[in-house]
Parts: structure tokens; sequence; C-alpha cells
């Protein structure tokens, strides 16, 4: 099976510097990452990915093993993504990062936003267990502040700014935080 039967498509822009491979993995899609991101190649990564989750692939897992560097660029076009899937009920896993390119995720301030696991088996359980989760009721739910650890409380979903140190957050219906 090619990238193409899995996400029309797909492989119609193609960078030599970062070879992605797609699987179906127990109903989330798995992006094989091998090569780097960045400034120069961000733009047809951002155009791949946009196609997956436009074909309705809201479950993603990005293994990120082969991954040997990414520019803050690179983050930012992952930050897009989670964005767009967790709008759609859906949710991203940042599988097995290499120690240099989880440094530029922690330096950045990133690595508490993304949901980092070291196990495909986990991965799939984490999201198994988001599908029989019930609802409960979320609001008002106090946190700290990603940037500043600023004690915030959110009264219901949506955006925000921090009072301290002015980053603009989201919460979604679940509580999850993330970059506004």
């Amino acid at each position: 099976m090619t990238n193409n039967d899995l996400v029309p498509g797909f492989d119609d822009e193609k960078d030599e510097n970062l070879k992605i491979r797609l699987q179906n993995v127990e109903g989330c899609l798995m992006l094989v990452l091998n090569g780097y991101i960045d400034t120069y190649n961000s733009t047809i990564f951002q155009k791949r990915v946009q196609r997956a989750i436009d074909a309705g692939f809201i479950r993603l897992i990005f293994n990120c093993n082969g991954l040997n560097h990414v520019s803050s660029t690179g983050i930012g076009s992952l930050t897009v993504f989670l964005k767009a899937v967790k709008s759609q009920g859906g949710d991203m896993i940042l599988l097995e990062i290499q120690p240099k390119v989880y440094e530029v995720f922690q330096l950045l301030g990133f690595s508490q936003f993304f949901n980092i696991q070291t196990d495909l088996n986990e991965s799939i359980d984490f999201f198994r267990n988001n599908e029989t989760q019930q609802e409960t009721e979320v609001f008002p739910k106090t946190f700290a502040c990603p940037f500043c650890s600023k004690s915030l409380k959110a009264v219901k979903p949506g955006r925000f700014r921090c009072s301290d140190c002015k980053t603009i957050l989201a919460i979604d219906n679940a509580g999850a935080v993330s970059l506004g």
C-alpha cells in the first residue's frame, strides 16, 4: 500500500530531506519521519500533513525515530497540526523523539504542549482510552501557564491571555491547554 492509497495526493509534492511513510495503525495514521524539518521544507511538510487531516485523519502518530533535526519552523508546523486535529476532536502523539530533537522542544518551551511517547502500544492505548473516556464536567479548570507557571483558571473552553506573561493560550472542551 502506498502513501497515496491512504491519503490521495499525499506524495504529489516531496522533499528529499524529509521522507514520510504512512501507515494505518489501529485507526490512527502513523507518519514515519526520516530526515529533518527546517525553514526550507516545512511548507511542503505542512501541505502533505494537511492533506491527511483533510482526508479525515485526526488521530496522528508522528514516529520521529528517524527525525534528526527540527527547527523552530518545524515545531510551528507541528503546533498547527495539533490545533487542527484537536479542533476536530482528535489528537496527536510524537513517538520516539531523538534526544537532540527533544532538546529543541524543551529549549523553545514546547515539550509540555505535545503528547510525547516512547512506545507505540502506549500511543495506541492513549487513543483507545480517549475514545472510551466518559465526558465529565471539566470546567472550571485551574492549571499552570506552560510558560510562566502562573496559576490560571478557565471557566469555559476558548482562547485567553495569561495575566502574567501575556501568552495566548487555548483550552478545548476536554480541558487540554495549547498555544492559542
